[in-house]
């Protein structure tokens, strides 16, 4: 009987560690530090900043950079994927404006081959780019050595 109270309270001891280490891993990705790299004269950049943020305790450290060109290549950011700032958290690069949500997924999930999530140009809705209830259908895509993928799809709004 002993033995079986101790198998019991074995596998809920390792079931709560689980749990636990899951939720401190949600937790790690829910209040990463940024750098982000802007030209100077871009606001829309800050405001993409304010977004990442305004959830769960992000902090965004703004670099201005005479030479956006030089930082989106040191970082690996494909040409036709490039916005107007570049991000880094936790080694991946963020380019343009990526939902926060997304960020958060990648930071959890942490998927092989991926290097960083890009949102293509300036699209009208998303975030930092905000215009009332108006959005242009964009993609988020997963990017890296291994290729591309569409990480989320968001769709036009009226």
């Amino acid at each position: 009987m002993l033995l079986l109270l101790r198998s019991a309270i074995a596998r809920r001891s390792l079931a709560g560690s689980l749990c636990l280490s899951t939720t401190l891993a949600a937790c790690a990705a829910q209040a990463a530090s940024f750098t982000m790299y802007r030209d100077a004269n871009c606001g829309c950049c800050l405001a993409w900043a304010d977004h990442i943020e305004g959830s769960d305790g992000h902090e965004v450290k703004a670099i201005d950079h005479p030479d956006m060109a030089s930082v989106k290549a040191e970082n690996g950011v494909p040409g036709d994927l490039q916005s107007c700032h570049t991000a880094i958290v936790e080694g991946y690069v963020i380019e343009g404006h990526v939902p926060v949500a997304d960020v958060e997924r990648l930071l959890v999930e942490r998927p092989a081959g991926v290097k960083g999530l890009a949102v293509a140009g300036m699209p009208m809705g998303s975030p930092g780019m905000e215009h009332g209830n108006h959005r242009q259908a964009f993609q988020v895509i997963a990017f890296g050595p291994e290729g591309r993928s569409v990480w989320a799809s968001y769709p036009a709004s009226h």
